[in-house]
């Protein structure tokens, strides 16, 4: 009797990985940290201290296998209404991890940007953020961005706003409104089109996340909370996103008469 074939190692999946295309811009909605610890009995604050740790994985893992652009969904607008001492503990963390993590951000050609109303972050945050922010302005390995006070209706609001003004100065006409010329009103302007969202923790939303840039995005949503969500679960949502075929609105034939021809050229 034949035996099912054995699953590939961590190495061996890594390389598969690899060898096919990459997403160019992954994001990631890092939900369960609360649950992983009140299912421990543990403080909610020691899940997203473990959680860090899985930041530190996935980053390596992403910088490792090629991908150019890592999203992290840290803290949403909405997340300000969290239990006072919640909010105080991530904020702790953040500084800690700015402060930890800064060495090999800059050791790997990382390049460290945030997204959001940033401005409303205490300054004990802001400053070491705003510090490795211009040292690892000019690293071109991978873009590490974090979503920080982060909404997408606010990203999108704010980018009216701008839009409105533009046109209030004669410096944008609407007829030269189009989704180009809105991007580049965007938190993410200078960042590559998402190719890939991940949700960890079984939940299946978006919640307030990159809403314009998911438009044709593929979405990978997996049970594992995010304090255990490390190296082979990110490289099991990549191998995922390898098996999708991207049609952005064409068929499948048109899809494959492309790949022809590219092929050929």
């Amino acid at each position: 009797m034949e035996r099912p074939a054995s699953p590939p190692s961590l190495t061996a999946l890594e390389r598969l990985v690899q060898e096919r295309p990459l997403p160019r811009h992954v994001g990631i909605i890092m939900d369960g940290n609360g649950r992983w610890a009140e299912m421990r009995g543990l403080p909610r604050v020691e899940g997203h201290r473990e959680g860090s740790t899985s930041v530190r994985e996935v980053t390596r893992c992403a910088r490792r296998v090629g991908v150019e652009a890592l999203t992290l969904y840290a803290f949403s607008s909405q997340n300000w209404a969290r239990p006072a001492e919640e909010v105080a503990a991530l904020m702790d963390l953040l500084r800690e991890y700015l402060e930890s993590e800064r060495a090999e951000i800059l050791e790997n050609g990382i390049r460290l940007n945030a997204i959001g109303e940033v401005d409303k972050l205490p300054r004990f945050v802001k400053e070491p953020l705003d510090r490795l922010r211009a040292d690892s302005a000019h690293n071109k390995g991978m873009v590490l961005t974090l979503a920080l006070s982060y909404g997408g209706r606010e990203e999108l609001v704010q980018a009216a706003r701008r839009v409105a003004e533009a046109a209030s100065k004669g410096e944008l006409s609407p007829g030269q409104l189009d989704t180009k010329a809105f991007e580049s009103f965007l938190w993410t302007h200078d960042l590559p089109q998402v190719d890939l969202v991940v949700r960890t923790s079984g939940e299946q939303r978006i919640s307030n996340f990159l809403l314009w840039q998911l438009a044709y995005a593929e979405l990978c949503f997996s049970d594992v909370l995010w304090p255990d969500f490390r190296t082979e679960a990110f490289l099991r949502c990549l191998a995922q996103y390898q098996q999708r075929e991207r049609r952005f609105g064409l068929t499948s034939a048109q899809i494959k008469r492309e790949d022809s021809q590219r092929a050929k050229a």
